[in-house]
């Protein structure tokens, strides 16, 4: 530091040389960690953070959350909360091939308003980093918190570790002078993005963990969920974390109109992202330029499995929506999978928690992107018949999307000479039941409802994560406990009593409480956590969350009829059907009475405060929304909405009452002029309701 700068130092106060200080610090992070760009040596920064620290120290009055000093110095924490995502966090489509991006287009045409040519629409095309989805929030331009992905709608809170990763910024603007900037942010704002290992650091730091005697990591993508997943944040501040931020969660209020508009936004509020993004004018380009990339991803310093292809202006993306697990309006073309040769060492059959009987090869283990894999999926019969895979041969393994492994050929030439021809067993390997294969279906099934094996996989699936989320309860105890015949049916959990528990192998009283613990809090989950505990077929967590908003309790639901269920966003045909038949056995109607008469709460909270408004303003009355409003988020819209007594559905037809209609209003606008159903604005909704 010059002398002419220290004396102007020392004539600061204390508040201004620590925002000095403060600024100074983000902006060399900044050139850094999302500029590559940096302009002053790591013994320079040093120097900044130890007069910052010295200053605080001094004055601790001083210090607030968003200070470069605090990224590290929470305590360690005894577990993860969970956070449940204001805009859920939905997957993608994938694609493997240029076929199935071109029929990904075609689709898109089809969504369009007459006269509109996809040919119109440009695309932006961004790399798909393998690592771990995140969302980053700020309110009022500070840091407040972060979250996994989860599954979509919940994941896990890890605030403290995220904060501690020098490349996201703690206050945005970093640069509050930047060009570009909008006239004001949103008070609340959510950045996803991929937080992942560069490749050199990750080798630098398995030399490291080797060097100390610690376990290497197997992959870069392991590595950096692991790292964010650390109890101390002290050791995710080790490791070599960097984000690539890809979208918000709402871009309204930032005065973008489109994806590549928003890419650029989010590197001037001091956001990294890629640099091997682009935009085009046609999608045949966009393809063709993805093409060319993947092939030449091996250079790259990331892991990347792909590429990812989203429709450029947020218009279009409006006008064509979601699907139930993903959005129209991107795609995911990913790159030819790991190949490599092994050994079939046995095929079995597992029966499945519906009943499905699968064959399953075991493999001599081989080395495939980066994990270890010992076993693949034979699908069904047909599948093992048609290749003719035997025990004994060597085969072509694959993992399919990079996750789940299969078999794609046998090696012929390398066959043993006294392999034999694999055949489905004629009976069940857990009940000993005759198996059934339907004339003209592929699957194999036993039939059997008192077959151990699915009841051990139903009670496995009713008390997982994702479903009542039983804390310690897993594979191993379901078998147990059914074994033990303690579980004849999943209601059964509710009936568990202190003495039976206790008389099983490895129960003591502490383990005991734990678990009965953990069984009677599950009674309160929400009603789409029941939903998908039920296996009811073509529910998991995102159609569980529509059914669960639009009706409010199982008994609603299974009221529903055909058209009713239609007309909730995300489900069709296939969906209500499974749906109404699920609620039509009658078994599953005495399980549900079951669960209601033990305790299990089958309706949610939120409908039961709303059962307490009929005869609001809005008592009956059907909503579909469209569009960006002035001041309020969907999700505020919508309580608006429920708790003056209406209800929101997802599209319009003759017995909607309104459309509340918004900036940018997609396709729902014109159905809703060409059936004559009343638009209204934000102003008039307040009206309505009398606010």
């Amino acid at each position: 530091m010059s002398e002419t700068a220290n004396q102007s130092s020392k004539a600061m106060t204390p508040e201004q040389r620590v925002e000095r200080l403060r600024r100074e610090i983000e902006h060399h992070n900044y050139l850094y960690y999302v500029l590559d760009a940096p302009e002053v040596s790591d013994a320079e920064y040093d120097a900044l953070m130890a007069a910052l620290v010295e200053l605080e120290s001094e004055h601790p009055e001083l210090v607030t959350p968003d200070s470069p000093t605090q990224r590290v110095g929470d305590r360690p924490a005894e577990g993860f909360a969970k956070v449940q995502h204001p805009v859920p966090m939905l997957s993608l489509e994938n694609a493997f091939d240029p076929s199935e991006v071109e029929a990904w287009g075609q689709r898109i045409q089809r969504r369009l308003p007459e006269g509109v040519s996809i040919e119109e629409v440009r695309f932006v095309m961004e790399p798909k980093v393998d690592g771990l989805a995140v969302a980053v929030r700020y309110r009022d331009g500070v840091y407040t918190g972060a979250a996994t992905r989860g599954d979509g709608l919940v994941g896990e809170d890890i605030t403290s570790n995220v904060r501690t990763m020098r490349c996201i910024p703690l206050r945005i603007p970093v640069d509050p002078e930047a060009p570009g900037l909008p006239e004001s942010l949103p008070t609340d704002l959510e950045v996803r993005g991929e937080v992942y290992m560069p490749l050199d650091e990750f080798a630098a730091l398995n030399e490291r963990l080797v060097a100390a005697g610690e376990r290497p990591m197997a992959n870069p993508r392991n590595g950096a969920a692991g790292s964010l997943r650390q109890l101390d944040p002290a050791v995710t501040a080790t490791r070599p974390l960097r984000l690539a931020t890809y979208g918000v969660a709402d871009p309204s209020g930032l005065g973008v109109t489109g994806q590549w508009e928003l890419l650029a936004l989010m590197r001037t509020l001091g956001f990294p992202t890629l640099p091997d993004s682009r935009r085009f004018e046609r999608l045949s380009e966009a393809i063709e330029y993805a093409r060319e990339w993947l092939d030449k991803r091996s250079e790259l310093n990331y892991a990347a499995d792909g590429v990812v292809l989203k429709v450029d202006p947020f218009e279009i993306q409006e006008l064509l929506g979601e699907a139930t697990r993903y959005p129209r309006w991107a795609i995911a073309f990913k790159a030819p999978s790991e190949e490599a040769t092994t050994v079939v060492e046995a095929i079995e059959v597992k029966v499945g928690r519906t009943g499905r009987i699968v064959p399953h090869a075991t493999l001599r283990p081989v080395h495939i992107g980066g994990v270890t894999v010992s076993q693949a999926t034979l699908h069904n019969e047909d599948y093992v018949r048609e290749r003719d895979i035997r025990v004994g041969d060597t085969v072509l393994v694959k993992r399919a999307g990079e996750v789940i492994p299969q078999v794609i050929r046998v090696v012929l030439e390398l066959r043993p000479p006294d392999t034999v021809p694999w055949r489905m067993p004629e009976r069940c390997p857990s009940c000993n039941e005759p198996l059934h294969r339907a004339e003209g279906e592929a699957d194999t099934y036993c039939v059997n409802a008192s077959c151990p094996a699915q009841l051990v996989r139903r009670v496995e699936h009713f008390a997982s994560r994702d479903a009542m989320d039983i804390e310690g309860f897993g594979s191993k105890l379901a078998e147990l406990f059914v074994g033990a015949g303690l579980l004849g049916d999943v209601a059964d959990f509710y009936r568990l009593d202190f003495d039976e528990v206790n008389a099983l192998e490895g129960f003591g009283e502490k383990r005991t409480r734990n678990l009965l613990s953990a069984i009677e809090a599950s009674k309160d989950r929400p009603l789409r956590r029941l939903l998908v505990a039920l296996g009811i077929r073509h529910v998991g967590s995102s159609v569980a969350g529509a059914l669960a908003s639009r009706f409010g309790s199982l008994e609603s639901i299974s009221r529903a009829g055909t058209v009713d269920l239609e007309d909730v966003e995300g489900i069709g045909p296939e969906i209500a059907d499974a749906v109404i038949t699920w609620f039509a056995s009658e078994s599953n109607q005495h399980l549900v009475s079951k669960l209601e008469s033990l305790g299990v709460r089958t309706a949610d909270l939120v409908q039961e405060r709303q059962a307490a408004v009929v005869g609001g303003p809005l008592d009956g009355k059907r909503f579909v929304l469209t569009g960006a409003l002035p001041t309020l988020t969907r999700a505020e819209a919508r309580a608006v909405i429920e708790e003056a007594g209406g209800r929101v559905v997802g599209s319009v037809s003759s017995r909607t009452d309104y459309v509340l209609a918004g900036e940018r209003p997609g396709s729902k606008l014109d159905k809703a002029r060409e059936l004559g159903v009343e638009v209204i604005d934000e102003a008039a909704l307040r009206a309505l309701v009398g606010t």
